[in-house]
């Protein structure tokens, strides 16, 4: 008589989607008000899947939100915007332009957008009460990200003290708030690059086009290749040409630079990712590039 044996181990994508599916319940069931912190980049994108899949077939129960620094690429707007219509979730934007307006943070010239959204990001988190946000961060992305829990406690001025961390002790976490404090979640914490895009690539999602190799107008600024246009042109010096490029990561366009590359598929840019030796903050975010700890020291004032 042949015996046969069903074969319940899970593959690396399976682990770490049953494990983000978990903390995102844990998450809604836990926490009174959560939202979740969408950029409409590759990670936020995954993130927003994982949600969906979640509560499936009920929607999404917590709002997303967005802090709009006005430098935005149009085509990941584009992308954000079929995303909150297809899964019928609210989408709150907190605007750094209203920021500055209602005097919640101060443009002097010479902060850039990008550090003003802490600001923004905080005053939007205390009007709207919310008490988790879930953020797409990933330890592999950067030296001050990999120090983070999955659960990233933050003090009632919305600081983060990476000396001062709760245990997480076999997947255990704890989520308990003082008045005015709240917690960052990072469901995704333990993904690499390769592996969101091998999910992208298995789950057939919708990303901006920007991620694919196409032409456009580029100059080099600090060791990167940045955008020409009205929002960010040339310095003196500087000369833009045509090259065929691909953003590996998307934020401020005058911080975020491009690659060269022919990757036009998700299947071409997982070939493109497996060789990589450097992460996509560290080769194309200019807001990193401050000094050694930039990251940290934006994190510990409230950044995502």
């Amino acid at each position: 008589m042949t015996q046969t044996h069903a074969d319940y181990r899970l593959s690396q994508l399976d682990q770490l989607e049953a494990e983000s599916i978990h903390i995102i319940r844990e998450v809604a069931a836990e926490f009174e008000k959560p939202v979740l912190m969408f950029s409409g980049g590759k990670d936020s994108i995954v993130m927003l899947r994982l949600a969906e899949k979640a509560f499936y077939p009920a929607k999404i129960p917590f709002p997303i939100l967005q802090v709009d620094t006005g430098l935005d690429f149009p085509e990941v707007m584009e992308t954000r915007d079929r995303w909150v219509d297809r899964l019928g979730v609210q989408l709150v934007v907190a605007s750094i332009d209203d920021a500055i307006a209602k005097g919640v943070v101060t443009e002097d010239g010479k902060t850039s957008r990008n550090r003003l959204q802490i600001g923004t990001l905080l005053n939007a988190i205390e009007e709207n009460g919310f008490t988790a946000a879930f953020g797409g961060g990933r330890r592999d992305e950067e030296k001050a990200r990999a120090k983070e829990r999955v659960y990233s406690h933050r003090d009632e001025f919305g600081q983060w003290d990476p000396k001062n961390q709760r245990p997480e002790l076999w997947s255990l976490y704890n989520g308990r708030l003082h008045e005015g404090e709240h917690m960052r979640i990072f469901p995704i914490s333990n993904w690499t690059e390769l592996d969101v895009w091998s999910y992208i690539a298995r789950e057939g999602i919708e990303i901006p086009n920007i991620y694919f190799s196409h032409q456009r107008r580029v100059f080099e600024r600090g060791g990167m290749l940045m955008t020409e246009t009205p929002l960010n042109p040339c310095r003196e010096g500087e000369v833009a040409e045509e090259r065929t490029v691909r953003f590996r990561t998307c934020g401020d366009i005058t911080l975020t630079g491009c690659v060269e590359s022919t990757a036009s598929t998700v299947e071409e840019i997982i070939e493109e990712t497996a060789v990589s030796r450097v992460t996509e903050r560290g080769a194309t975010r200019g807001d990193d590039k401050f000094s050694e700890a930039a990251m940290e020291d934006r994190k510990k004032e409230g950044y995502f």
